[in-house]
């Protein structure tokens, strides 16, 4: 299709345009001229949206839909609207599903599944079969049919031996490992930060030392393999300074936070809003403050929604029995363009596709246009409306935000409100 957006500033440090208020037109998916002013003498299809402003494409690492096993949570078709029309061109969807996707056939299945959509589906297989953290999954044969990286979503894995041997066998063939940061012999059956708080809910605390012994350990274990590791969703203050001591002695690690955990604390679980359990559970104001200074400074790479959708069943019962999730791909650049600076905001959004092997495209003439469109002034407070998934169970609802997506063009289509 042929596309001229009209009155746009460009976000993109990458970009000969960063910065500057222009014109674009999209012919055939591609970029084909940028300038201050581009008249429209062909009367081609033009975009004009208040304050509008475009950006590389956004990226989450931590996306789970339902399909296959679970479609009452959220279909494939309607998780990839739902990141369309919240910004992200590229989504990593975890492996959570029934049957579990652990070999190159359900690789494939999802690859099939997001075909011809504009939203880039890059698929995360289980690291271990089942992700019963016992004997590793088909690693190479998945990342041959597609897979960008290998994750027991939220389930840690109890056997060093095995991470050992997984960086190592993952290592030959450049295969991302993540491990889920949480010793569950110290978790034990706690549901929310072990803290002030837990003992005056009368909850089971799950401390922060059950994170940091694990991400010591894995460290301890990519130090002597040498393997590429991501540790998702940190949320301690001394777990960003245990990976800012590792990138000191240059480990190949990196990691992301979730960014409902750099908004809200252990305290909003004061009214046992079932919304709100999330692991890793929300921790106190002194872990965020640490947290959003580890995203200042790099030791912190990226950040993801950790879209979780959950039906009603699973989130409405006593909150020890709820499970842990919350949607959050609607809600995510408003939260974050809230707590951080735009410019920040677009970086963090877009530069964990180089760690998962996802090519960039840059706003410049020749390349291939896969953008966001947003507005960052739009300060909103967050409803029950604007959830996207076919699950409500978001904990950002009632909260002010700032800046809203308009939609996409990506894969040569427009998707937009």
């Amino acid at each position: 299709m042929t596309l001229l957006i009209k009155s746009a500033t460009i976000v993109d440090s990458k970009s000969d345009f960063h910065n500057q208020t222009v014109d674009i037109l999209i012919e055939d998916g591609k970029i084909s001229q940028i300038s201050e002013t581009i008249e429209n003498t062909k009367n081609h299809k033009e975009l004009n949206l208040e304050n509008l402003h475009v950006s590389q494409g956004w990226f989450d690492s931590s996306v789970s839909f339902g399909e296959p096993g679970y479609e009452e949570r959220e279909t494939i078709v309607n998780g990839l609207k739902t990141a369309a029309l919240s910004g992200f061109t590229d989504v990593a969807v975890n492996s959570n599903t029934h049957p579990v996707i652990d070999c190159n056939t359900d690789i494939s299945f999802l690859k099939a599944k997001a075909f011809g959509n504009a939203v880039n589906l890059h698929p995360v297989g289980a690291l271990t079969r089942n992700s019963d953290g016992v004997d590793l999954a088909e690693l190479y044969d998945m990342q041959n049919a597609g897979a960008v990286a290998f994750y027991d979503y939220q389930k840690p894995i109890s056997n060093p031996n095995l991470v050992k041997i997984a960086l190592q066998y993952a290592g030959n063939f450049g295969g991302l490992v993540l491990s889920f940061p949480q010793e569950s012999k110290i978790t034990g059956l706690g549901v929310m930060n072990e803290h002030i708080t837990s003992t005056s809910l009368g909850l089971k605390g799950n401390p922060a030392l059950a994170e940091e012994l694990q991400i010591a350990r894995d460290l301890f274990i990519l130090e002597y393999t040498e393997g590429k590791l991501h540790i998702p969703t940190i949320s301690t203050a001394k777990s960003v300074d245990l990976i800012r001591k590792a990138k000191a002695k240059n480990l190949n690690v990196t990691c992301s936070v979730a960014i409902h955990n750099l908004v809200f604390t252990d305290k909003n679980l004061v009214g046992f809003d079932t919304n709100f359990k999330v692991l890793p559970p929300l921790r106190t104001q002194e872990d965020i403050d640490a947290l959003i200074e580890g995203l200042k400074d790099g030791t912190i790479d990226m950040v993801t929604s950790d879209h979780n959708p959950l039906d009603i069943e699973h989130k409405k019962v006593e909150f020890d029995h709820a499970q842990y999730g919350t949607t959050g791909l609607e809600s995510a650049f408003g939260a974050l363009n809230a707590t951080l600076s735009t410019k920040k905001a677009i970086e963090l959004l877009t530069n964990g596709k180089t760690r998962f092997g996802i090519e960039n495209h840059p706003i410049n003439i020749g390349e291939t246009a896969c953008i966001t469109l947003f507005n960052p002034n739009d300060t909103f407070v967050f409803s029950a409306e604007d959830i996207l998934s076919t699950s409500k169970n978001s904990c950002f609802v009632d909260h002010k935000l700032k800046g809203k997506a308009y939609g996409i063009f990506a894969n040569n289509q427009l998707v937009i409100e």
